[in-house]
């Protein structure tokens, strides 16, 4: 009787542990696909024709140039500003925040909770950042290099220096977390998974707090400003904690529709293979930490004659 052969099989693509395959292949295409978004991307249109438009619209009155009136003008100054600065090259990682999100353990209990836990463990990282630093903020003033009007040697303002350094360090701490996804490097959060189950994603929301400690965008430099001559920390912080939540109230929307509108069949699909969600996860932290080191440490440097980056030219 003749032997009947096995047919062949591809290969798989993924590893019996859950991890990727090619995972160098993942790596530098991500890193490629950010260096690519920093070359293209346009702060003049994002910052100008985005933001002041969307908080001139809300606002009813042009944000720029409207003098902020009183305490509670203030503080709808500071959440709608946020939202117009929701596209900025200092606040677009907030977008990488919802693969992990959408494979937390809450994930697969009843819609409600996956979207609730996920959102409210981002915003409590987020919001201990920003009340901290809105607070340090409105009592030190313009002895922050944010606020800082002395000219440097270097030709670089203060402000775009301390952006440079703070953007660098969270994009770097982006790439890091991307690479611990994919096992490259030891996973900072292994041992605290157990106990601390949403600990990855509250960091996630610290990093996005710290997106205020170096914001150059022109109108929350207005709003520290204005919050410094209040000298109150504890206005400073509320503002402060409201111009967060304007930044991730998109992407808080996005990933509603994403749970509800595929009555959750996207966290199913996302969380079905491990390798899956280590790969997105991984993509997603690698393309917005290059983007945010490269177009703020290599690209902004290279404005003022630092260097070389590949810029568009509109």
């Amino acid at each position: 009787m003749a032997r009947t052969l096995p047919l062949p099989t591809s290969p798989s693509l993924s590893r019996s542990d859950g991890v990727p395959r090619r995972r160098g292949l993942i790596v530098v295409l991500s890193v490629l696909a950010g260096a690519l978004i920093a070359a293209l991307w346009s702060f003049r249109f994002v910052d100008s024709v985005i933001g002041d438009n969307v908080a001139n619209t809300l606002l009813g009155y042009d944000a720029k140039q409207t003098a902020i009136g009183g305490l509670a003008a203030g503080t709808v100054f500071a959440f709608v500003s946020g939202l117009a600065g929701t596209f900025t090259a200092c606040n677009i990682a907030v977008f990488g925040a919802i693969a992990p999100m959408a494979g937390s353990p809450a994930a697969g209990s009843r819609r409600f909770r996956a979207v609730l836990r996920p959102l409210s463990r981002l915003a409590l990282g987020m919001v201990v950042v920003s009340a901290v630093y809105g607070a340090v903020g409105a009592l030190l003033g313009d002895r922050l290099p944010q606020l800082s009007a002395v000219q440097t040697a270097s030709g670089l303002p203060p402000r775009l220096i301390q952006a440079s350094v703070v953007f660098g360090l969270i994009g770097l701490a982006f790439v890091y977390l991307g690479l611990a996804a994919l096992r490259v490097v030891p996973d900072p959060f292994a041992r605290l998974s157990g106990r601390f189950p949403h600990a990855r994603i509250v960091v996630v929301g610290a990093l996005i707090g710290g997106f205020l400690v170096g914001r150059p965008f022109p109108l929350f430099h207005k709003l520290f400003e204005y919050a410094a001559a209040t000298r109150n920390p504890f206005y400073g912080a509320a503002v402060f904690v409201l111009q967060s939540l304007g930044n991730i109230t998109l992407m808080a929307l996005l990933f509603v529709v994403l749970l509800y509108a595929t009555r959750g069949r996207f966290t199913q699909w996302l969380t079905a293979s491990p390798t899956r969600i280590a790969a997105i996860t991984a993509v997603t932290f690698l393309v917005v930490g290059a983007f945010t080191f490269l177009y703020w440490d290599v690209r902004l440097p290279a404005m003022f004659g630092y260097g070389w980056f590949p810029t568009a030219s509109w």
